[in-house]
């Protein structure tokens, strides 16, 4: 480490220096398994990882990183070394440093922390930045020259990673990862991630990863704009084509080095290499900028300007009887084969009966059913009901899940319940994956930001969605705290509407009710009449986000077929005259398709009604 903890920042200031390139795709080609945690190899292989520093700073490289980008707790906890985050920074930062000798600096690389598939927990502030925290000074422990916090895509995280890099006291380089069009994967433009890393204190601004080298000139010549602190950049070799079981990156180390002259031209003072890149591309990259200086800058000075809100025409909404009388949702599953003849005519007779709209499960317990979409626009052309689509985060990745809610807008789609979804291996086929890449939080987010017009990196898809934006809320819990908070945390990402599990006792919905009250959007209790002692005690022991009281099961005890379907509707008819006071809506989720009993509770609240106004 220099005796100076500013050297770079001097050196910066008078020339354009060359970073180094992938180290995770080297790796590879160096025969370590995709599978294998790269950032263990420190403890386990460091003799590799040393070979593939040296070839950088042999190929003129001057500056390396430590392989560490992912030797964070959130990373190895999931493999079981989060007891080693500080070895292995540690043994990261001085194989790089020995690598480096006196004359070629080093970068601690962190990246950032990733959410475990599924898991809508949500990691407080205080906790990321506790994690960063352990990183960073284990690198500077090590003897780092300066903490590269590289390929962030949630520039709120990246703030919490320099706040806990700064307490080292080391120079910090924040580095966004910026897909085409300038945007980062949430939404944050170069703009919005310039001011946001002034004010946070960064040394040295950057971009990296994300899309190819053309694209990063491109924010590099955004960010010199904007800033008069040094500015990194490292672009992945293209994009990346896959081939005979591998990915392979097609960018010569020719092309690579013009487009590192053109960076260094619009303003980069330091140039380097992500995924992809080889020593073969530092080496030309070198050879290509050697000598040059920072280029004077044109600095225009950022001004924050209020877009103007974009709307949507106002469409009718089952929701806009709330407050007048009981609005009523029904629950019915899309069948498992082709023939919609008895869901069609189950709509039918629901709408006959005073529903509001039909609710279209997606894939309940992860079991193939037909598209919920393509049903819905059916249901609603053919019946005249509005349907309310359920969508879940199993299904579809980020990219699908935008293409397939744009098209469900262009069917005439208009609500939809956002959840996560029952995972895959609750199902009955073996093969399939869950895949995750937004749960109930998130999902509800990306509504939200399409109903605005963009997309989930906020480049413009239109006047927007104009979903009615649901979410699932589970009252049968013994933390309903924790459940509050997380439900004012889907309506502050957008949610208009909440539909509950199904409940038997009615103080759990008062108890339910009392802790959302500072909510104030429409809540639709869950009913599921029973049918049968076999099926309440199913619900019961085996079906998560469902509590039988004791006391109901008691009622079904030895009943089935038609006495058990009598118990069942009288005990949900009891429960909604218990509620009736304070239940806005129900939620009504018949059985095994059973819509006739749905029809019988649809009576008898609208019975209720027309007796209150009597």
């Amino acid at each position: 480490m220099k005796e100076n903890k500013n050297y770079i920042l001097s050196r910066l200031s008078t020339e354009v220096l060359t970073g180094d390139g992938a180290i995770g795709t080297m790796l590879y080609t160096k025969g370590v398994s995709l599978d294998s945690n790269f950032e263990h190899l420190n403890l386990v292989r460091p003799d590799l990882v040393a070979e593939l520093a040296r070839e950088y700073v042999t190929a003129g490289a001057q500056i390396i990183e430590t392989n560490t980008f992912g030797a964070n707790y959130s990373k190895l906890s999931a493999i079981g070394l989060g007891h080693k985050v500080t070895e292995i920074n540690l043994a990261g930062a001085r194989i790089a440093r020995e690598a480096a000798g006196y004359t070629t600096l080093v970068a601690g690389s962190v990246g950032p922390l990733i959410a475990i598939k599924g898991e809508e927990r949500e990691d407080r502030p205080e906790q990321i930045a506790d994690a960063f925290r352990v990183q960073c000074h284990a690198l500077a422990e090590g003897g780092v020259d300066v903490l590269l916090l590289e390929t962030f895509s949630s520039l709120p995280q990246l703030q919490l990673a320099v706040k806990a890099a700064r307490e080292t006291g080391l120079p910090v380089c924040a580095s966004l990862a910026f897909l085409e069009g300038g945007r980062s994967g949430d939404g944050s433009s170069v703009e919005s991630f310039c001011q946001a890393m002034e004010t946070a204190g960064a040394d040295i601004l950057g971009a990296n990863c994300g899309a190819g080298p053309l694209e990063l000139l491109k924010v590099i010549k955004r960010l010199a704009a904007l800033t008069d602190k040094p500015i990194s950049a490292y672009a992945n070799s293209g994009f990346p084509e896959y081939l005979d079981g591998r990915y392979i990156y097609r960018a010569t180390p020719d092309y690579f080095a013009a487009m590192a002259r053109e960076m260094v031209t619009a303003g980069a003072n330091i140039v380097g290499g992500c995924c992809g890149t080889t020593p073969e591309h530092i080496a030309a990259l070198a050879r290509a900028i050697r000598g040059s200086r920072p280029p004077a800058r044109s600095k225009v000075p950022f001004i924050a300007i209020s877009e103007t809100a974009r709307t949507t025409p106002k469409v009718a909404s089952f929701l806009d009887s709330w407050g007048n009388r009981k609005v009523i949702t029904v629950e019915l599953d899309p069948p498992k084969g082709l023939d919609c003849t008895k869901i069609i005519a189950g709509c039918r007779r629901i709408k006959e009966a005073g529903a509001d709209a039909i609710n279209l499960a997606e894939n309940p317990l992860a079991r193939p059913r037909m598209g919920n979409i393509a049903l819905g626009s059916l249901i609603q052309r053919e019946v005249g009901i509005e349907v309310i689509v359920h969508i879940t985060g199993r299904d579809r990745n980020l990219i699908g899940m935008q293409s397939d809610l744009m098209g469900a807008s262009l069917l005439g789609i208009r609500s939809i319940l956002a959840v996560t979804g029952d995972p895959a291996t609750m199902g009955d086929h073996a093969g399939a994956t869950s895949v995750f890449d937004l749960h109930s939080l998130t999902l509800i987010k990306l509504l939200s930001d399409m109903n605005s017009g963009v997309n989930a990196i906020g480049n413009p898809i239109g006047t927007g969605t104009g979903f009615t934006i649901g979410a699932a809320f589970n009252p049968n819990t013994q933390n309903m705290i924790l459940q509050a908070e997380r439900l004012r945390k889907k309506v502050a990402n957008g949610a208009r509407f909440v539909q509950s599990q199904p409940i038997y006792d009615p103080a759990i919905l008062f108890t339910a009710l009392e802790a959302i009250n500072d909510s104030a959007i429409p809540f639709l209790a869950g009913i599921m009449p029973l049918v049968s002692e076999r099926n309440a005690e199913y619900l019961n022991n085996e079906v998560p986000g469902i509590i039988v009281p004791d006391s109901v099961r008691a009622r079904m005890k030895g009943l089935e077929k038609e006495p058990g379907v009598r118990e069942g509707l009288a005990i949900a008819k009891e429960f909604i005259d218990a509620t009736a006071s304070v239940a806005g809506g129900y939620y009504l989720i018949p059985p095994f398709g059973k819509f006739e009993l749905a029809v019988e509770l649809i009576e008898h609240i609208q019975q209720r009604e027309r007796e209150k106004q009597s």
